[in-house]
């Protein structure tokens, strides 16, 4: 059975450090139009990747506080009625 290709949540650390690097090296502005362009298209990419990582694991951390209700689940840093 071949090897399974890692979910985007175990990808994200990955996807943002490239993201991060990418960013770097436009900031520099040392790049063609064209390098710049395709540099963009790649980020654009890897912050779709992030942001799908983020979504997965804000469902899974829903799921298990709440297995029947994952809707009703209070995100992370919401007050609570006790404060």
């Amino acid at each position: 059975m071949p090897d399974a290709p890692p979910s985007p949540v175990a990808d994200f650390e990955t996807s943002l450090d490239q993201l991060e690097q990418l960013v770097e090296k436009m900031e520099h502005g040392e790049m063609s139009l064209e390098e710049s362009l395709a540099a963009y298209e790649r980020g654009v990419g890897l912050y779709r990747k992030c942001q799908t990582a983020l979504e997965q694991a804000e469902l899974r951390v829903r799921l298990l506080s709440d297995p029947e209700q994952p809707d009703n689940a209070e995100p992370f840093g919401a007050p609570s009625a006790d404060a």
